[in-house]
This record gives structure tokens, C-alpha cells and sequence, in this order.
């Protein structure tokens, strides 16, 4: 599923910064700071997380933007399905956002580390709600939703690497995981019951009204954020804005493993969400039990190998997890009863899991002053990717059978897994 992100013991406050002076720039040398819990630890619990009044504010605010994302999104897809009837601009308007990520992550993903991170996300998510709310005027023309869409998508990249940067600072390196691991888990969570609420809705509602309900939940997770959130010390000697993204961003991608890494995060996870792009034009009745067994999947996934497995034991499943993301969505082509296919959508989508492990390594290999802006480039790819999926899934649509194309993503997804495995190995993953 699509995740904005956008995903243990907490401290009360940030960690304490290191004493050497943080460069702008970052470098290939591990941090000073303890990176991931060793392989040995057990896995420590949410609850002790939640107790940090400052990540339970944080984690409320994603949620609410979740279950805001996923109602814009499906009322959407819904629209242009009505008004279209093409898979292809319906696959586009339910993951089109993601297009603008990218150009959050090539311009001013540097904010992300930037002066008052807390502000920078209150902004963005003001901005966010202004957009939810133009979707919402009756009449608009399809060509004004799709830029809406773009800035909407330009707004919440930003907004997920000041997050994560936030998250960096609010936990230690210890919870990293399990605190992502929470919030991917929430969002599969909201997720079910967003699109179930989604359908429910628009039983009595047209799209316009559940566009006010988005509106609504984005205004809500504003408040929560800027009530219970700090602002946070500057992490960077130099002023964000485009030379610094581009000079951060150009030494994130001369390193291989974080290449390999960033490969793995975005690619195969992209192509999956474009096969979930087409379950609308796949069966329109049935289309929300679909997304809701994905949702579910990919939080039980979360739940197990977040919570229950150690850095070691995510690290080692890595692999298979990337696998099982893509396998069961071959049989697609073969139209199976509903009930087997959701049970294949629901396994397929523990597999997202697959993005912990590899997180856990790339924040090992990131710098403390460029963290923010190297996880916001992450997830920016990451949505970019989901909605490049989604493009190319809906363009084989509009010539193959939704179930045909469906398959056909999925084995370039197994094809990707499998050809770049080595360079994962060999950044320290598996």
C-alpha cells in the first residue's frame, strides 16, 4: 500500500547531539551516534514508545493524515472512474501525488534538517489542507484535480522528511524501527478502515462530501501536531534550499550500498502498488475489499516483523519478504474467485515489510545532520515509484486485460527482487 511515508523504549527527550560540529554535507562514515539496536536485542514494545508524549503526538498527526490521504484518494479514483471510465487516468488519480514527490526530493528536501522543523511541518500540512478543500468545489475541471494532486504530492514529501526527521530526533536509534514499524502498521490500520469508511460514505455522500470528511481529519492532525510537537535545534550550519538538496542528494547517490538500498525501497514496492492501482478497473463491486485486504496484510506484516523479530532476524527474512510482496499477484492472470484473491492480496501485502529492514540499514549508513533530507528522499522514491507503478500498470491496462497487466507488473517486480539482490547483500542487507 501506498505509504507516506509515508513507517521499544522512548526517551523523553531528543537524543543529545553529537560534539563535533555537524557538517552539511554528508559522508560515507557511519555516525557517531549508536546506529540500529544490535542483532542480538529483543525487540522492545510499543506501549513503552507511546509513553513519549512528543512521538504519540507525532504518530496521532500521521494518522489522521493517513486516513485523510486515504479518503482523498479513493473519493478520487472514484470521480474519474465515474467521469472517465479509463484504468489508466484511474490508476493515475488514486497515486498521481506521488509523481510530485520527486521534485520535493531534487529541490528543497534539505527543510527536512532545516531551521524549526516543527514549523516546517505545520506549513506543509496547512498547505496540504487547503488543497484537500479545493478538490472538494463541485465542477472542477479534471486537469485542475491532477495539478491539485501535484502540489498536494509536493507539500506532503516535504512533510515526510521533516517527520522522519523529527522521529530521528524524538527516539533513539534503538526505537527507530519498531516506532516505523508502528506508524506502517497504523497506516495498514487506517488504511482498512478508511477505505471501508471510504465505501460506506459514498453510499450516502458524493465524492465532494468525503472530500470535506479528508478535509476534516487533515485540519484535526494540524491541531494534534502543533499542540503537542517542539520545535527542535537547527541540525544544519548552512541555509537549506536547492544547492544544499542537490549537494546532500549527490553524495547520497555516489555511495552503492545506500544506491542499492534506495534501489530496493523504491522499485519493487512501486510496482506492487501499481497492481493495486488497478483493482477498481479489475472489479469495480469489490475493488474496497481488495484494498482493505492489502491494507490488512501489510499491517499484520508490520506487526510481526516489526515488533517480533530482531534487526538480525528482519535483516536475514529480508529477501523472501521482497518475494512474497510480488509472487501471489501472478495469479492474477488467471481470474480466480474473489475470496482466493483476496487471500493472495492480504499475504502479498505482508511483504511490505520488506521496507524495515532495508530502512535500518540505510539510517545506518546516513549521517545525523542530513538524516531528515536522506529518509525524505526515501520515501519521496518511494511514493514517486508507487506512482510510476501506477502509470505503467494502467497504461498495460488500456491494452491488456486489468488481470493481465496485474501479473506482468508483479513478474517484473519478482525479475528486479532477484537481479539486484547481490548489491543489497553486499551493503549489509540480505
Amino acid at each position: 500500500m501506498p505509504s507516506s511515508l509515508p513507517s521499544s523504549s522512548s526517551s523523553p527527550s531528543s537524543p543529545s547531539p553529537s560534539s563535533s560540529k555537524p557538517s552539511s554535507k554528508p559522508s560515507s562514515k557511519p555516525s557517531s551516534k549508536p546506529s540500529s539496536e544490535p542483532a542480538h536485542a529483543p525487540a522492545t514494545g510499543y506501549r513503552d514508545l507511546l509513553r513519549n508524549r512528543e512521538f504519540t503526538g507525532l504518530y496521532a498527526g500521521f494518522t489522521l493524515t493517513v486516513a485523510a490521504s486515504t479518503l482523498s484518494g479513493f473519493a478520487l479514483g472514484t470521480l474519474v472512474d465515474q467521469q472517465t471510465r479509463s484504468p489508466f487516468l484511474t490508476a493515475v488519480s488514486m497515486y498521481g501525488a506521488t509523481f510530485a514527490t520527486v521534485l520535493g526530493a531534487l529541490t528543497l528536501m534539505s527543510v527536512a534538517d532545516g531551521n524549526r522543523p516543527r514549523r516546517t511541518v505545520v506549513a506543509l500540512q496547512s498547505a496540504s489542507l487547503i488543497g484537500v478543500c479545493a478538490q472538494a468545489v463541485p465542477g472542477l475541471p479534471l486537469v485542475v484535480r491532477f495539478a491539485l494532486l501535484l502540489m498536494l504530492g509536493f507539500f506532503q514529501s516535504l512533510g515526510t522528511g521533516t517527520r522522519l526527521g523529527l522521529l530521528a530526533e524524538i527516539v533513539p536509534n534503538s526505537a527507530y524501527a519498531p516506532a516505523r514499524s508502528l506508524m506502517n502498521i497504523t497506516s495498514g490500520g487506517t488504511a482498512i478502515l478508511g477505505y471501508a469508511l471510504g465505501a460506506v460514505l459514498l453510499s450516502y455522500l458524493s465524492p465532494y462530501g468525503v472530500f470535506l470528511v479528508a478535509a476534516a481529519l487533515t485540519a484535526l492532525g494540524l491541531v494534534v501536531v502543533a499542540a503537542t510537537v517542539r520545535e527542535r535545534s537547527v541540525r544544519l550550519t548552512r541555509r537549506p534550499g536547492l544547492r544544499q538538496t542537490w549537494t546532500t542528494n549527490a553524495e547520497l547517490f555516489s555511495h552503492p550500498g545506500r544506491r542499492a538500498l534506495l534501489l530496493n525501497l523504491w522499485v519493487p514496492n512501486g510496482l506492487i502498488v501499481g497492481c493495486e492501482a488497478l483493482f477498481i478497473s479489475y472489479d469495480p463491486r469489490h475493488a474496497g475489499t481488495l484494498l482493505a485486504a492489502g491494507s490488512a496484510g501489510m499491517l499484520l506484516g508490520d506487526l510481526a516483523v516489526g515488533r517480533l523479530l530482531t534487526a538480525g532476524q528482519r535483516r536475514r527474512h529480508a529477501f523472501a519478504l521482497r518475494l512474497l510482496l510480488a509472487v501471489p499477484f501472478l495469479m492474477f492472470a488467471f481470474h480466480p474467485p474473489l475470496p482466493v484473491v483476496a487471500a493472495a492480496v492480504f499475504l502479498a501485502s505482508a511483504g511490505f515489510a520488506a521496507t524495515l529492514p532495508l530502512q535500518e540499514q540505510l539510517l545506518d549508513l546516513t549521517p545525523d545532520p542530513v538524516r531528515g533530507q536522506v529518509q525524505g528522499v526515501e520515501s519521496a522514491g518511494r511514493m514517486t515509484w508507487q506512482g510510476l507503478g501506477a502509470a505503467l500498470a494502467g497504461g498495460l491496462a488500456q491494452y491488456l486485460a486489468p488481470g493481465a497487466a496485474i501479473a506482468v507488473v508483479a513478474a517484473v517486480s519478482v525479475a528486479v527482487t532477484v537481479l539486484t539482490r547481490p548489491y543489497v547483500v553486499r551493503a549489509g542487507g540480505r
